[in-house]
């Protein structure tokens, strides 16, 4: 039976609500605790790391306990819902730090809240992207649902990146009382007007999260249960290293990932303590606005286009080197010293163009390693499979966030004392040259880098073209 529209609707809004959440964590959460409430760059950097090497045990495990669960629910929906209520209280507070903490305290504080996150994260990331394959068959109904999905999760993305900053001034102005834009703010109360933004605009996500995920479990039903034995922590991992195709897909998102995680940590940073301006958080919310228009455009629209021409081999390629490119422009402007928004938006389409496009065809990539796992090993281990994905994501993210700690520790991006400075609101005054290169530089070499291994990797080693694909879900529809 073909997914009907109340479903694909129920799985896209739900696609919508949990990468608000995602990106609100990914791009911020070095940010709130770092620049505003001063822990030290590099002390997050471990923390974050600390917290991937964590979910390294973690995620396969909650694949596993996925497979297993039986209930009249299946076995996807209870644990998306569960999963789903604890992370949204766990967002809160870890963008709710007590005013009274401060140093050991504030640390212990952001690591706590931020491995819980990410635990209950993968309690809910996993269930989701699972059901993909369990109620859609290979070929074109799972591509077009996978199209969907990433296009509604691409829309939560874009909705956090580009108005966070915006709202995160506009409430806490209004519930400080406070003239974002006076002359006569100082430094401090501008990072309390962003600390108490910040707080509130997390409890929005939260609440926003949790109704888009029940309107998703109410409406979605399993339409085909798979019956998978259980297996012991060795023989998943042994399952997980056997089937090559997945490996080859989780190396590629790692890199990535990564790449584009450097650039989304170090860009508010960049705005602020490099272009500046009275008002910084407009170039950054213009930037952020073109580029997540941009991404969602080339999901829904450019994607499709060019899949009616191209195999999705073809457009992957076709989309790295449209980001490589993104990049070695960016890196020519850092070495003219471009100081306006306007030429920096071409890298900008260039490079979230190609990151819309990425999501599309590598969360397709990595479905249908399912089926190749099923005809190689006689398994088929989606949860353990899609635990994976949740686990790259993160692991690209904790790493790209620890390089851009290590970044932030060494260019030491804050801004002059100076009264004028304070009264202008130009943060960027007093930031050294050498400092604001830097940060240019690290923002485009290593992610060009990090994108062409990724590309040389994917050629050698990933083998399931669409003939493939379509000959593997033909015989294990025939029973082999």
């Amino acid at each position: 039976m073909k997914l009907g529209l109340k479903e694909k609707a129920a799985f896209g809004i739900g696609a919508v609500g949990k990468d608000m959440v995602y990106m609100l964590s990914a791009s911020y959460v070095l940010y709130y605790f770092q620049d505003i409430l001063g822990v030290s760059a590099v002390a997050m950097g471990v923390i974050l790391m600390a917290a991937r090497i964590f979910d390294a045990f973690n995620d396969p495990i909650m694949g596993v306990v996925v497979a297993k669960t039986k209930t009249k629910w299946g076995k996807f929906r209870p644990w998306l819902l569960i999963g789903t209520l604890t992370n949204a209280v766990f967002l809160y507070l870890m963008f709710a730090a007590p005013i009274a903490l401060d140093g050991k305290g504030l640390i212990a504080y952001a690591a706590v809240t931020y491995i819980m996150w990410g635990v209950t994260y993968t309690m809910m990331d996993i269930p989701f992207w699972s059901m993909i394959p369990a109620f859609t068959e290979g070929g074109k109904e799972r591509e077009g649902l996978t199209t969907l999905a990433r296009s509604c999760a691409g829309v939560g993305s874009a909705i956090v990146s580009i108005f966070t900053v915006k709202i995160v001034h506009s409430i806490g102005s209004s519930i400080m009382g406070i003239d974002a834009d006076s002359a006569e703010i100082t430094k401090q109360a501008l990072y309390e007007l962003e600390r108490t933004g910040f707080q509130w605009f997390a409890l929005i996500v939260a609440v926003v999260f949790i109704v888009f995920e029940v309107l998703c479990c109410i409406s979605i039903k399993e339409k085909s249960s798979v019956d998978m034995d259980t297996v012991s922590i060795g023989q998943m991992f042994k399952a997980l290293v056997q089937n090559d195709q997945a490996m080859a897909v989780v190396v590629t998102l790692v890199m990535v990932n990564r790449a584009l995680y450097i650039t989304s940590n170090l860009v508010i940073y960049f705005f602020k303590y490099d272009i500046g301006g009275v008002k910084w958080y407009d170039n950054y919310t213009l930037f952020n606005m073109v580029g997540g228009g941009v991404q969602i455009l080339a999901m829904m629209l450019l994607y499709p286009i060019l899949r009616k021409f191209f195999t999705n081999f073809r457009i992957f390629y076709i989309s790295i080197g449209m980001s490589i490119l993104g990049y070695i422009v960016l890196l020519v402007m850092a070495t003219a010293n471009v100081k306006t928004i306007e030429p920096l938006l071409i890298p900008a389409v260039l490079i979230m163009a190609s990151t819309g496009i990425n999501n599309v065809i590598v969360t397709i990539f990595l479905a249908n390693t399912v089926d190749y796992g099923e005809m190689k090993n006689n398994r088929r281990d989606e949860s353990v499979i899609f635990s994976m994905q949740t686990f790259v994501v993160k692991l690209a993210s904790g790493l790209a966030i620890l390089l851009a700690s290590i970044a932030l520790q060494i260019f030491n991006l804050k801004g002059g004392d100076t009264t004028e400075a304070e009264k202008a609101l130009d943060l960027s005054l007093g930031v050294p040259q050498a400092s604001k290169m830097g940060l240019r530089l690290f923002m485009s070499v290593l992610p060009i880098l990090g994108l062409i291994f990724a590309l040389f990797w994917f050629k050698k080693r990933y083998i399931l073209t669409d003939e493939v694909v379509e000959t593997n879900a033909k015989r294990l529809k025939e029973g082999k």
